[in-house]
C-alpha cells in the first residue's frame, strides 16, 4: 500500500460532504476532472473502493467512510501539533482562551473574567460558550485551554484525556410565580407538586432532572410549556403557565415576580473546571485557575 496523501483525504472528504463531483469541484477551486483524478490515485493508494459514482451525485463506500473517520482524527492531531508549535514560537503569548456554558457564561463566568483582568490587564482574553460536548471538543483541539463543565451524579465527566477540578456544586431550585400557596417556604418537597404543570427547557439537562425528581417522588411531570432559555422559563412562570426547575447559577438576573424556592432531595449538579491532561498550562492559565478557585467559593458562600 503506498503512503497515504493527505491532500487526496481533503477531497474525498469534501466529495463526501456535497455528494457530487461537481460540488466538490467547486468548493475546492478544482476541476470536476481534478477531482476525479485525485479520487482514483487515492483508491488505487488505498487498495479499495472508496465511492460510488452515479449520474446524480456520488457516495461513499463503507470503506470510504471508514477511512474519512481516520481522517478526522488526523486533522485534529494536526492542529493540536500547529497549536502547540505555536505556543513554543511565543505566538500566543500574552493571550487566555477559554471556554463557558450559557449558565455560567452570564454568572460565573463574567466575575473570573472582571477578577483576572483586574490583577493581569495585558493578557487578551478570549471566551467562547458552547455545550458541553461542544466545549469538549474545543479543548481536545486546543482551540481553549480551560474550560468551565457541569455534571450530575448520574452523568459523570470521565475522560482520561481531561484534567477536572470541582470549583463548587450548584443546587437545583423550584421557581414559582411569586403568587403561589407555596412561594413563602424555606424549602418544598417534591411529594407537594404533584399536581403542578410545569415548564422545561426542552431536551435539555434539567428536563431529565426533573422527570429524575418526579419520578422518585412517584408521578410523572405534566409539561405546559417547553421553554428555549431560561429566561422564557421565568417568563412562563411569572403568566402562571407552570412552575420549573433551574441551577442556582442560571439566576443571576431572577425577575421580580418569580421566587426561586429551595426544594429538599433535589440534585445538585457539578461546577467543573477541566484542561488537557497532556498539556502543561501556560502561566495565564494557571493564574485564571487561582481566580476560578477564589470565585467559585465566594459563591458558594453566597449560595
Amino acid at each position: 500500500m503506498a503512503d497515504l496523501d493527505l491532500r487526496r483525504l481533503h477531497v474525498l472528504r469534501e466529495v463526501g460532504r456535497s455528494g457530487s463531483l461537481t460540488a466538490a469541484a467547486a468548493a475546492l477551486s478544482f476541476t470536476t476532472s481534478a477531482v476525479s483524478q485525485q479520487v482514483t490515485k487515492l483508491e488505487h493508494e488505498m487498495g479499495v473502493p472508496l465511492l460510488e459514482r452515479h449520474p446524480r451525485g456520488a457516495v461513499l463506500t463503507e470503506a470510504g467512510r471508514a477511512l474519512l473517520r481516520y481522517a478526522e482524527e488526523i486533522d485534529r492531531t494536526i492542529d493540536a501539533a500547529r497549536a502547540e508549535m505555536g505556543e513554543f514560537a511565543g505566538l500566543r503569548r500574552g493571550q487566555l482562551r477559554m471556554g463557558t456554558f450559557p449558565t455560567v457564561g452570564a454568572s460565573l463566568m463574567p466575575e473570573v473574567v472582571l477578577a483576572f483582568r483586574a490583577r493581569h490587564p495585558d493578557v487578551a482574553v478570549t471566551v467562547v460558550s458552547a455545550r458541553r460536548d461542544g466545549l469538549v471538543e474545543r479543548l481536545k483541539r486546543r482551540d481553549i485551554e480551560l474550560t468551565l463543565l457541569w455534571d450530575y451524579p448520574w452523568q459523570r465527566v470521565e475522560d482520561a484525556d481531561l484534567t477536572t477540578t470541582t470549583l463548587r456544586t450548584d443546587p437545583t431550585l423550584l421557581l414559582l410565580p411569586r403568587s403561589h400557596p407555596l412561594a413563602g417556604a424555606d424549602v418544598v418537597r417534591v411529594a407537594q407538586l404533584r399536581d403542578e404543570q410545569w415548564v422545561v427547557r426542552d431536551e435539555h439537562p434539567v428536563a431529565d432532572v426533573l422527570r429524575r425528581v418526579c419520578r422518585r417522588a412517584g408521578f410523572d411531570p405534566e409539561v405546559a410549556f417547553a421553554a428555549n432559555d431560561y429566561q422564557e422559563t421565568q417568563g412562563m412562570v411569572a403568566a402562571g403557565i407552570g412552575i420549573a426547575l433551574a441551577p442556582q447559577l442560571a439566576l443571576s438576573a431572577l425577575r421580580p415576580d418569580v421566587v426561586a424556592v429551595r426544594l429538599r432531595d433535589s440534585p445538585s449538579r457539578r461546577i467543573l473546571l477541566a484542561h488537557r491532561a497532556d498539556r502543561r498550562l501556560s502561566a495565564a492559565a494557571r493564574e485564571a485557575t487561582a481566580v476560578f478557585r477564589s470565585v467559585a467559593a465566594g459563591g458558594a458562600d453566597r449560595g
